[in-house]
This record gives structure tokens, sequence and C-alpha cells, in this order.
């Protein structure tokens, strides 16, 4: 299962990919594999404020729903439009296609409480 070396990881899942001020968020291969077949996502809107660890969205898959939690606190700059009508990104392509938002972080320091690639592949069994 693909760990990328270059992003960061939440507990809950979600992957960080850091462009200076700027997060893009979206949930890891473990996470949409664990879901199964997506079939709708809920993103929030531009403009939003997230918090650390509050949700900012859901994936719907055949199985279940999962809330999506902010790894960090910022403000919503851009959303992936394209997962409204192929939800099915997150099953093809958890790291390119599918990202779901861009945040420009309120607090960096946030990003130290994050996972590497390797304690993330250790949490996950891998």
């Amino acid at each position: 299962m693909a760990v990328p070396n270059e992003l960061k990881y939440s507990k809950d899942h979600e992957w960080v990919k850091v462009d200076g001020e700027t997060v893009t968020i979206g949930i890891t291969e473990y996470a949409q594999n664990e879901l199964g077949d997506i079939v709708f996502v809920e993103l929030p809107e531009v403009d939003d404020e997230l918090k650390e660890e509050d949700t900012f969205g859901s994936v719907e898959s055949v199985k279940t729903v999962s809330e999506l939690y902010a790894p960090v606190s910022g403000k919503v700059v851009s959303v992936n439009d394209e997962l409204e009508d192929s939800p099915e990104f997150v099953n093809e392509s958890p790291y390119e296609k599918a990202w779901m938002v861009k945040v420009e972080l309120s607090d960096e320091s946030q990003l130290d409480s994050l996972l590497s690639a390797d304690q993330y592949a250790e949490m996950i069994g891998e």
C-alpha cells in the first residue's frame, strides 16, 4: 500500500502535503481501501475556517459514511470540485486526483503533531 514519503499523515487517515503556508489535504490509500467504493464526497466551501480535529466533510461509500477530520487549522482556499461528479477518484488516485481541500495554515506548529510516512506505515501495520 502506498505511503508517500513527502506527505505527513493524521491518525484519522488524512494526508497532508505542505507547500509553504498552504497545505493540501486528502484521505490515504489505506482509508479509501477500508471504505470501499466511494459514491459521494461532501466538502466545505472556500473561505470556511477549519479547526484542527473538527469535521470538515464526509466520504460516503457503499459500506458506510465516514467523517473527515481537519489535521490542521486554517482557511479553505480551494476545494476539489471534481469529486462532486467523480467521487471514484478517491479510490482510483487518492494522492493525486483526489485531493480534497487546500488550506492556508493558521498555525504551522500543528504540522509537528502529524505523523511521518514511516510512523503512519507502522500505525497501519505496513
